[in-house]
């Protein structure tokens, strides 16, 4: 795909993501949208999936870490073809498949359940050694939030992978710098990512979370790197794209009203309009 035809997805799964919070009346939005492009391009261009044969034996995997930003993900299934996008609409709803965190028996696409922060990387780094042991080509991939790598099971799943030279696994961070509390800094600074990572002996890489060209560069560097794992850290914005969400810890996990839907839709559309130009938004 191209950038222009990535851009256009992304904000086609940033409006599913509000849509499925506003229905549930509950979610984490903010996490979720500022995950959106690189929910896009792994679904989209980098992982070997295929939404007809979800558990097919060589698929690449990927584990969300930070299961609360289940609506990202779900969005991007939907879109691209897992289950009908309409089924957004059922987030959290009693008896859908879409739970407020992702679920691996009820799911399509889902390749483990997550949601205790800090596990979903302990459980990538599992499944990279799987990939290994089986001679494997497959490839893992992980996404975990900045203020979720204050937990320590993070850094010993990392020191695991470093140590085994898991060049098949791609750790991604998600640093949109705030948390449910407020700024990661102020919480319990992580800073800095990327040193810690390169002390656990991972090739580090550096990038804005929406620049399609930086995050394809990313992981065309992660594939070429041999002999140790990828941390990928992304500086993002929570809430991308919707104007009274950006860069706000309160919209970490709350809905909007109709009122907040409406306003965050009609930001979607405009950006869709103007990519529909064939610009930037």
């Amino acid at each position: 795909m191209t950038n222009l035809e990535l851009q256009k997805t992304a904000n086609e799964v940033r409006k599913g993501i509000v849509t499925a919070v506003h229905s549930a009346k509950a979610g984490h939005p903010g996490g979720s949208l500022s995950a959106a492009d690189m929910f896009t391009y792994l679904y989209f261009e980098e992982m070997n999936i295929d939404p007809a044969d979800p558990r097919k034996d060589d698929r690449d995997r990927f584990v969300l870490s930070k299961g609360h930003t289940a609506p990202g993900l779900y969005s991007a299934l939907a879109n691209r073809g897992y289950f009908p996008v309409e089924d957004l609409k059922t987030l959290r709803h009693l008896g859908s498949y879409l739970q407020g965190h992702p679920c691996m028996q009820e799911t399509p696409g889902v390749d483990m359940s997550s949601g205790s922060l800090g596990q979903g990387i302990s459980a990538a780094v599992g499944m990279a050694v799987a990939g290994k042991m089986d001679n494997k080509d497959y490839r893992v991939y992980t996404l975990l939030g900045d203020g979720e790598i204050q937990e320590g099971q993070v850094w010993e799943a990392a020191m695991f992978a470093g140590a085994n030279k898991l060049d098949n696994l791609v750790v991604i961070v998600d640093n949109n710098g705030l948390q449910i509390d407020g700024k990661v800094e102020d919480v319990c600074s992580v800073y800095p990512i990327d040193k810690k990572f390169e002390a656990f002996n991972f090739h580090v890489i550096n990038i804005d979370a929406h620049n399609f060209d930086e995050i394809r560069a990313a992981m065309k560097e992660a594939k070429e790197t041999k002999g140790m794992p990828t941390a990928i850290v992304m500086k993002s914005v929570k809430g991308k794209g919707v104007s009274f969400m950006e860069d706000k810890a309160g919209w970490h996990g709350k809905a909007p009203n109709d009122e907040e839907y409406a306003v965050a839709m009609a930001d979607l559309e405009k950006i869709g309009e103007e990519l529909a130009k064939g610009g930037n938004a």
